[in-house]
């Protein structure tokens, strides 16, 4: 089986998903003659042509606007944000108009797009290219919201968001992009919106996580002591997230840590939190603990590692939360 990164795992999912199915277009800042700004849309319009993968101008609102309009129209727009700092331009026709047509027109619309956003820091990329927005549009009914950490869950996941008949909001860590490959089928196979991967399976502490932070986990996990035993989770969906794994395995372990990039005041991590005391009262045997960013821009690239939940200050909460 050949080995992609994540560069070609999602290349390969918008090439197979434009060959499956001549509604789905691909357009963006630069991702056609230039395939991307991470080259992760190389080759396509060479492929497909410029009618389906589509340079747009330097116009956020502009690309999302055409893109709803697209998908109402009937087709299958995937419609690229250079990086996640410039949602901020898309936010009123992502959230005000693509997340709110099905109840609008109560059922009668539907807005099958998908939005694909290079995401995260630990790349040294300047101000507005770093953040991990994914708790904002999580907080919006209507938008389903991915982030994979892997080449294969992302080619599954990205498949099934093309294939979604609502907005999907495509999450691409970037510190991953390149960082190492695994085994992807060359067949299509999705994998399914809201559902999480047990990574890891362990019975002394929950460790729950996505993106990035998945590998400085598995990092924190090499250099605990041998008789600490870690459930690490990639939760992948972060909206609809899987409820169901998450209580079972904090219910069994009796403890759990969340990390991600993001700030932690409101921060994905708190809503975890709110459903595992919810849901895990009566199991808990420490409280829930969160690793995070700060609550703080995020800083240039020489203390960029200092912000991110690197594995030293995960080892150090996973410790902490075993020995409450």
């Amino acid at each position: 089986m050949p080995e992609r990164n994540l560069v070609q795992a999602i290349n390969l999912a918008l090439a197979q998903e434009m060959e499956r199915d001549e509604r789905v277009i691909v357009l963006g800042e630069d991702v056609g003659l230039n395939g991307g700004v991470f080259r992760v849309t190389e080759g396509l319009q060479q492929r497909f042509g410029a009618d389906r993968v589509v340079d747009t101008p330097l116009a956020e609102s502009g690309i999302m606007g055409s893109a709803i309009g697209l998908a109402i129209a009937g087709m299958r727009p995937i419609p690229e944000i250079q990086f996640e700092g410039f949602l901020g331009p898309a936010y009123d026709q992502l959230v005000n108009h693509a997340a709110r047509y099905r109840t609008r027109t109560r059922g009668a619309v539907t807005v099958p797009l998908t939005v694909r956003v290079p995401v995260g820091g630990g790349i040294h990329a300047p101000e507005l290219h770093s953040d991990s927005p994914e708790a904002i549009y999580a907080h919006h009914p209507g938008l389903k919201v991915v982030m994979p950490s892997t080449p294969y869950d992302a080619k599954g996941l990205l498949t099934s968001a093309i294939r979604d008949p609502d907005p999907v909001v495509f999450f691409e860590p970037k510190r991953v992009y390149r960082s190492f490959k695994e085994e992807v089928p060359d067949d299509e196979y999705t994998i399914p919106i809201g559902e999480a991967k047990i990574v890891s399976e362990g019975n002394d502490v929950t460790v729950v996580t996505w993106g990035a932070p998945v590998f400085q986990c598995l990092d924190a996990m090499d250099k605990l002591p041998e008789d600490i035993s870690v459930e690490l989770i990639d939760l992948r969906s972060i909206y609809p997230f899987d409820i169901d794994t998450i209580v079972q395995s904090v219910q069994k372990t009796g403890r759990c840590v969340v990390v991600h990039e993001a700030p932690k005041t409101c921060g994905f991590g708190a809503e975890i939190s709110a459903t595992i005391q919810e849901h895990c009262f009566l199991y808990l045997e420490a409280p829930v603990q969160r690793v995070t960013g700060f609550d703080t821009v995020m800083p240039y690239y020489k203390l960029e590692l200092e912000y991110l939940p690197e594995s030293p200050r995960i080892q150090k909460g996973i410790m902490e939360t075993v020995a409450y």
